[in-house]
């Protein structure tokens, strides 16, 4: 049975989420403080966590930069609209996703479910995106079976994407991920690059269906199938 952390410091959300997972056949650890997150993890290796922002001992925040010292679980933030700036610093110490408060469980249920697909499907050589084939290990991009030439920096940037397939990636992951922390969180190189990925990987770029904008927080992208040979 798939094992799923809800660390959130409200009993009655905690209690609603473990009744939802334990229905649809997930095993759930509950916690409701920073401290018990950390013990959690640590010893129910979950498959995934669901992680409240706003938690007594330390917050949730401090939770996912104290995980990601010792295991790459997926952390899903549930975080308030007043918290939105804690929402984004959660996800640049390493948080996959995040569900805004409040929220449907059909909602939930499908990021959790997306998570594990992610978690147990590894990191592939080969994806293929609508009618893009792109191949990490020889490093090309077909689109409609034509050969894309990508620049050096283009490349990098969608190796980051197809390599966290479907997972939000903040405007400063990629920033960093890319250009090493050169650039500012304001530059206007990220959404130039984004611009132009679109034109390989979308049908209409202009009303893309991959690579998607999340507003305020950065981009996903979606729709990413492991490949056989290209």
């Amino acid at each position: 049975m798939i094992a799923i952390a809800v660390i959130d410091d409200e009993p009655a959300i905690r209690n609603a989420l473990a009744s939802a997972l334990g229905a649809a056949g997930y095993l759930v650890h509950e916690g409701g403080d920073g401290p018990a997150a950390i013990d959690i993890v640590a010893t129910a290796a979950p498959a995934v966590v669901v992680l409240d922002i706003g938690l007594p001992g330390f917050d949730g925040v401090e939770v996912v930069r104290r995980v990601r010292a010792f295991s790459e679980v997926p952390i899903i933030i549930l975080s308030a609209l007043d918290r939105e700036t804690d929402k984004i610093r959660a996800l640049d110490a390493g948080a996959d996703d995040y569900v805004t408060k409040p929220f449907s469980v059909e909602e939930l249920l499908a990021r959790v479910r997306a998570a594990v697909r992610r978690a147990e499907s590894g990191v592939a050589a080969r994806f293929r995106i609508g009618q893009t084939l792109v191949d990490l290990t020889a490093r090309s991009v077909h689109t409609a079976g034509t050969l894309v030439r990508l620049t050096p920096t283009q490349w990098s940037l969608l190796e980051v994407f197809v390599s966290n397939p479907g997972r939000l990636l903040t405007h400063r992951h990629l920033i960093e991920a890319v250009w090493g922390g050169e650039h500012g969180s304001e530059s206007s190189s990220l959404r130039i690059y984004v611009s132009n990925l679109r034109r390989v990987l979308e049908e209409v770029p202009a009303n893309p269906r991959f690579l998607l904008t999340e507003p305020g927080a950065g981009y996903r992208l979606v729709g990413v199938e492991p490949a056989g040979d290209l």
